[in-house]
């Protein structure tokens, strides 16, 4: 087996620079017009319609081919169980969205049968999401406070909140985000920007998703203790309410709190006993379910609300609700939560949808499911519903359940239908503080991305300062603007990674073609008289200077120094030659006055045999004239750019390529470049970098070619001073 792997070969060929390479391999140079692109583009034709058809409604593709016999049961199983779990998580995430709970289960529904029909992906559960509802909450409750809808009571002489206009009004402004957010989804995905998620780096949005939990938990306090804290709003309002929570601590309603702590004690013991029986049991203990029913049961019988002033879910209306076009004025003031609403929905059900498309190997297209989820929240804002994603906690049960396709979803609403229509107003007795448990102990996983810390540490500092800054910022701010803070953060992450860059210095592996950094190997050996520099990074305006200095450091050859000192010596050589002119000019005036007198007959005859003064002259003139300066020994014959991990070249970049042969140049070093892409050629063309003096002679597809290359020509130059020696003596 060693031997196979060390199984070698031998290549016997000429050095090929780019232009020779573009010879021998005959490159073409036929561009399509970009209007062609767009007339084709725009071509229409029976089978490209019936794909186009086919991509934008996936159901028509692959409904008609469903299996009863592979499918059937594991999506009827899975519909099941993820309808009763939408139940309870619809009615506790309609309390995060600050709308009544009704609401919640209408969110379960439309957007679900919408994303049946559009969607691409087989297994994703989308509906109801914790970070998705306390982002509408906070839009809801800042548009829509209480103080807006307060009113006397005379029976009471105190003040009260219109409960009944408030909710009216938050499930108006919960609709027109929801619309808008569905709307900015479905512009993106027809202008195919569903690359758009690429910019949401998994730790960023595991760092979001736990800062937005922490929010999730702080806005179901006042649930779990039975207090009112004001709401506050804008940057820091997080740390405010706790602050407030705090103070309002010793006015804990004591029913209210014991409700929560054995809601919340029962839901983990039986979620880990499901964890334990997992595989076990065909289905998971639907625990939630259990745990609403149970506690509507208690609350009926012991009259909670009564007795201990324990709030309660109050009326849900049984039905389905006319469709109502959202408030458009409502529009102006949303639009920047709609367009966070947006790109974090489409992130998270993209980022799930890939990673089950992964495991059971099929594709999910990124640009449909911006449209799909676009349609089902703009159709959902029309039905009142708020904004919905994907829920990791449904999906795993739908998938664990047997679930293969999205006729598991479409089932899951069905049971969804049949609570509204029938079964809806049995739980009106249901604690809310039962809802917020739900809550804390659905959002475990999203604590759990604590250990991602020590994880990234160890393998990647840069992704861990990008997970707590943002789990900072979305902590510290509102989730909207701390997503945007986030993600420039992320950016600026980049831009610092290509602007400090890891520069090196490569030589050669012994009796190989391959390079690699001498700082890395010990068996690696520098060419004589070349260096070879490479930089880790592309090379723009943003690091162009530090790419200079850090060649120059890598190199020892301080270029500036030394072409100050060539400039300085070339004038001090004309100053010669001018001053040598002046004198030649002086005596050749002096010698023709006395070659008059000479003719007159004043000057005496000159000796024989005495060289005349003039010749002299003219001899000592030639030897004045200095022979080219041979280049510096210690400089290197060559310098060899490496370029292979460059993208693409600015104009800043061309010129600073050009500087460097032409600097390089005039100290006698030869520049030339390796290893460049076809589009970083192209910029070098459209850039100016060729011209008469310098073709694509100086270009070479590898390091090993570029190095024989300047070889050659430090062969030919010490041949040409060998004969120029010889010549001399």
């Amino acid at each position: 087996m060693e031997e196979r792997r060390r199984v070698g070969y031998y290549v016997h060929r000429e050095v090929l620079d780019e232009g020779k390479v573009d010879q021998l391999a005959e490159k073409s140079d036929v561009r399509v017009p970009f209007s062609e692109k767009i007339k084709e583009s725009l071509r229409c034709s029976g089978p490209k319609l019936k794909s186009c058809m086919l991509s934008s409604v996936p159901v028509l593709s692959w409904l008609p081919r469903y299996s009863l016999r592979d499918n059937a049961i594991g999506d009827l199983i899975s519909g099941i169980s993820v309808g009763i779990m939408h139940l309870p998580q619809g009615m506790a995430y309609a309390l995060l969205a600050a709308v009544p709970p009704v609401f919640g289960l209408y969110s379960s529904f439309y957007p679900i049968l919408i994303y049946f029909i559009f969607g691409s992906s087989k297994h994703i559960s989308v509906g109801t999401y914790a970070v998705m509802s306390v982002m509408i909450g906070g839009v809801t409750e800042r548009l829509a406070p209480d103080t807006n809808f307060m009113m006397y009571d005379n029976a009471t002489n105190q003040s009260m909140v219109d409960v009944l206009a408030r909710d009216t009004e938050r499930v108006k402004v919960a609709a027109a985000v929801t619309f808008l957010s569905g709307l900015f989804q479905m512009l993106l995905g027809l202008v195919q920007f569903g690359f758009v998620v690429t910019y949401l780096s998994e730790p960023l949005v595991r760092g979001y998703t736990t800062g937005a939990a922490i929010h999730v938990i702080v806005s179901q306090l006042k649930y779990t203790f039975g207090i009112s804290p004001k709401r506050h709003s804008g940057p820091f309002a997080l740390i405010f309410t706790v602050i407030e929570v705090c103070y309002l601590v010793p006015e804990t309603n004591i029913g209210t709190l014991v409700v929560s702590l054995v809601s919340i004690i029962g839901l983990v013991m039986v979620k880990e006993l499901n964890t334990y029986l997992g595989k076990k049991l065909p289905v998971p203990i639907p625990v939630e379910l259990l745990g609403i029913i149970i506690a509507t049961v208690v609350s009926w019988q012991v009259n909670l609300e009564g007795e201990y002033e324990v709030e309660v879910v109050g009326e849900i209306p049984s039905g389905l609700q006319p469709p109502v076009m959202p408030t458009a004025s409502l529009f102006g003031q949303v639009i920047g939560d709609a367009f966070a609403l947006s790109v974090v929905g489409y992130g998270i059900a993209i980022s799930l949808g890939r990673i089950f498309a992964l495991k059971y190997g099929y594709k999910v297209d990124s640009n449909q499911e911006l449209i799909a989820l676009g349609l089902s929240n703009t159709i959902g804002g029309v039905f009142q519903c708020f904004a919905i994603s994907c829920s990791m906690s449904r999906t795993m049960v739908q998938e664990s359940t047997g679930g293969k396709t999205q006729v598991a979803s479409a089932l899951s609403a069905m049971v969804i239908l049949v609570i509204m229509l029938w079964i809806g107003a049995l739980f009106e007795e249901l604690p809310k503080a039962v809802l917020a448990a739900i809550i804390y102990v659905n959002l475990q996983g999203m604590m759990k991305q604590f250990m991602d810390i020590p994880t990234l540490w160890k393998s990647n500092k840069v992704d861990m300062l990008v997970w707590v800054a943002t789990l900072i910022l979305t902590v510290l701010f509102n989730p909207d603007i701390g997503l945007a803070a986030s993600i420039a953060f992320s950016m600026l992450t980049v831009i610092f990674r290509t602007q400090l860059p890891k520069y090196s210095l490569l030589g050669q592996v012994p009796e190989t073609d391959i390079y690699r950094p001498v700082e890395n190997y010990n068996q690696v050996n520098e060419i004589p008289g070349v260096v070879i520099f490479r930089s880790s990074a592309t090379l723009y305006f943003a690091n162009a200077e530090m790419y200079q200095d850090a060649l120059a450091e890598k190199s020892g050859i301080d270029i500036t120094k030394l072409i100050s000192q060539k400039k300085k010596a070339e004038a001090k050589r004309l100053r010669k030659e001018k001053k040598e002119a002046r004198k030649a000019k002086k005596d050749a005036k002096k010698n023709a006055q006395e070659w008059v007198r000479r003719r007159s007959g004043t000057e005496e005859i000159i000796p024989e045999g005495e060289p005349d003064s003039s010749e002299n002259e003219v001899e000592k003139g030639v030897a004045t004239v200095e022979e080219g300066s041979k280049p510096d020994s210690t400089l290197p014959r060559a310098i060899i750019l490496e370029l292979s991990p460059v993208n693409f070249l600015d104009t800043v970049g061309v010129k600073t390529l050009r500087n460097i042969q032409r600097d390089y140049g005039d100290i006698g070093v030869e520049v030339v470049l390796c290893g460049c892409q076809t589009g970083v050629i192209e910029n070098l063309e459209s850039g100016g970098f060729f011209s008469e003096k310098v073709s694509k002679a100086c270009l070479f597809s590898s390091i090993h070619d570029a190095v024989l290359h300047c070889q050659t020509d430090r062969a030919k130059m010490n041949k040409d001073d060998e004969e120029m020696q010889a010549t001399h003596f």
